[in-house]
């Protein structure tokens, strides 16, 4: 005889119309979704074999999805599941330490929902960055909840906790109850008549099953046929039945979830380290889109080992998608897109035609724009600076029966303008929140701001020969504030000198221009830094030829420290008067870059190029993602 499984019928017929059904999916998602069509295209990629086949699955799919808040997580799983129509067979989980829910099991919920059995379903394990094994110091913590999460992501099976004990203990008391149920029925038929009357007997009608024990015998004994049926079924067919399959080894076989399709979601900030910078919103979001660029699925283990024990992340798989945050031209044409809608719903409902201008979505992105945070605050603000105002020229307009309607933003004026059908034009005051923000920053202070700045960016430029990513004096801080946004170093021993001397150029450039009298102390955080590279560049990496041993070390066999005191005090004085030296050259570069910063508040690469260029100097514009690094492969080739 042989051993060998029934082959499985393959319908390719029916195998050709599902994948051209994810093909639309795929489509449709892409348009409700800006900005992660790379997530759908691997999400539908790795879930096809689940959707098409999941009668060959030996163990679950396990998809994983990382990002940063607002990208589009939980919102893509619940729209694929509607357009996969599978809302039925759709669980979504959020597991947390904390006592909230009066679930301690993955399995009792599952068995709640209806989907704890062999047939394919989609399960989401949400926020998972809530639940974790681990302390911050990495020691394991004393947690009994949802344990059986693990043996599900491992195999796909779920045991029945305590299974023959369940399924002795229902039987004995099903039996006591029957017993109960018989002597009743015998003392019924041994009552004598009632005298003076010709009545029968009393007797108990026959026992049957009902529904709510129905649903709990199928569910403890793994009966086949439906509830109804079960219902109605006598007590002793029951009994013989329940004695039957509790013989049965499939009783007490755990549960199967391989056809179960496992997406595990979360925020890992471990792994995003710009995600805390949830106030920013002058730092371009290409820049932070370069950063999430380089996330890799080897920094997604390493956050998630800091949450897990080791086993435990290695149960996660290695599908993981990872999405970026969002680019600039990103939130544009999602602006673009739901101010669309507004004009579409405006004309379905009220008949009116409305025109919305380019400076509007402008408005709405320097105001709604906080890239870390992704799409919520823009909606927010599109609330705010569209559909609130434009309310109130609705109501002017159909007051007066005119249903063209075109919105524009004066910035120099702050006034959004509404001009209806040519006859009526309504203004209305209007500066964004941020803008407000901005605004509040003192003359005097944006100047300060913008001289050390500058500073920063001319020798950041000289020394490095690259215009810095963004030049800001004016930005949406309740404290005044600015920043030389800077490329990725590699860190050599020239650079992490040129990198000091950066630090260092903001104060010195206030000194150079305002005098040591006024300078301010906005010098902390650039002298901490500066320090502390030529502490490390010292004790630690040993490029002092005078300091070879690893003064960092700490413990028993530590050095005396002091040693070196001395000699970091007088380099750093060093650092100070090269870059004094290399700003006063450039005295008259640094006070038009200051000028012109101080008044655009702002400065992109093109412009801080063109005015290095009257001053003969060559800055290179490189990409947000690029890395100033020596030319090794050169070297080594040509040695």
């Amino acid at each position: 005889m042989s051993n060998s499984q029934p082959k499985i019928q393959i319908n390719l017929e029916e195998i050709n119309r599902k994948k051209q059904t994810l093909e639309t999916i795929k489509t449709e998602l892409k348009n409700e979704f800006i900005g992660i069509d790379y997530v759908i295209d691997e999400l539908v990629d790795y879930i096809q074999i689940w959707y098409l086949m999941p009668e060959i699955l030996t163990r679950p799919i396990i998809v994983n999805l990382w990002g940063m808040t607002g990208v589009g997580k939980t919102d893509l799983i619940r729209k694929l599941v509607t357009k996969l129509d599978y809302q039925d067979r759709f669980v979504e989980v959020e597991l947390s330490n904390g006592e909230s829910s009066w679930n301690s099991n993955v399995s009792s919920i599952l068995e709640s929902n209806g989907v704890n059995d062999a047939k394919p379903s989609i399960v989401l394990f949400d926020e998972i960055q809530r639940f974790y094994t681990v302390d911050a110091e990495g020691k394991p913590i004393q947690n009994t909840r949802f344990q059986d999460f693990w043996e599900l992501l491992s195999d796909g099976k779920l045991a029945k906790r305590d299974a023959k004990e369940s399924i002795d203990d229902y039987l004995q008391r099903y039996l006591f109850s029957a017993m109960q149920r018989k002597k009743r029925r015998a003392k019924l038929l041994e009552a004598p008549p009632v005298p003076g009357t010709e009545t029968e007997p009393q007797t108990e009608e026959e026992y049957t099953v009902g529904i709510w024990e129905a649903q709990n015998l199928k569910k403890i004994f793994d009966l086949e046929g439906n509830v109804l049926d079960i219902a109605e079924m006598k007590e002793e067919d029951v009994l013989q039945m329940m004695q039957k399959n509790r013989e049965k080894k499939k009783v007490y076989e755990p549960i199967d979830h391989s056809k179960t399709l496992i997406i595990i979601s979360g925020n890992l900030d471990e792994a995003y380290s710009m995600a805390s910078e949830t106030g920013e919103t002058d730092i371009d979001a290409d820049i932070f889109r370069a950063y999430t660029e380089k996330i890799t699925i080897v920094d997604i283990k390493h956050a998630l080992s800091r949450k897990f024990k080791p086993e435990q992340v290695a149960r996660f798989g290695n599908i993981h998608l990872i999405y970026k945050s969002l680019r600039k031209k990103d939130f544009e044409k999602l602006i673009e897109q739901e101010v669309a809608k507004i004009i579409k719903k405006n004309k379905e409902h009220f008949g009116v035609d409305i025109e919305i201008s380019h400076n509007l979505n402008q408005l709405i992105y320097q105001n709604g724009v906080f890239p870390v945070q992704g799409v919520r605050p823009v909606f927010s603000s599109i609330t705010d600076i569209v559909e609130s105002n434009l309310s109130k020229i609705l109501f002017e307009a159909f007051m007066k029966n005119l249903m063209h309607i075109s919105m524009d933003y004066d910035f120099d004026r702050h006034k959004i303008v509404a001009d209806l059908s040519g006859k009526l034009r309504i203004e209305l005051d209007y500066i964004g929140k941020i803008d407000k923000i901005r605004q509040g920053n003192l003359p005097d202070m944006v100047a300060n701001i913008s001289v050390h700045e500058s500073g920063h960016a001319i020798v950041y430029g000289i020394l490095l020969g690259l215009a810095p990513l963004q030049l800001k004096s004016r930005v949406a801080s309740s404290y005044a504030a600015g920043f030389a946004f800077p490329h990725q170093v590699h860190l050599s021993k020239s650079n992490i000198l040129n990198k000091v001397k950066i630090f260092l150029a903001g104060s010195i450039a206030e000194e150079l221009i305002f005098g040591e009298d006024n300078a301010t102390i906005s010098r902390a955080f650039d002298r901490e830094e500066a320090t502390s590279m030529i502490i490390e560049y010292m004790r630690k990496y040993g490029f002092d030829k005078n300091f070879q041993a690893y003064y960092a070390h700490s413990g028993v066999y530590s050095m005396d420290l002091t040693v070196t005191d001395w000699a970091i005090e007088r380099m750093i004085r060093d650092m100070i008067k090269e870059t004094q030296e290399l700003l006063e050259t450039n005295r008259d570069f640094l006070l038009e870059l200051a000028r012109v910063l101080h008044g655009k508040g702002s400065l992109n690469p093109t412009e801080v190029v063109d005015i290095a260029k009257k001053y003969g100097h060559e800055f290179i514009i490189k990409e947000e993602n690029y890395l100033h690094l020596a030319g090794y492969e050169k070297m080594l080739l040509n040695n």
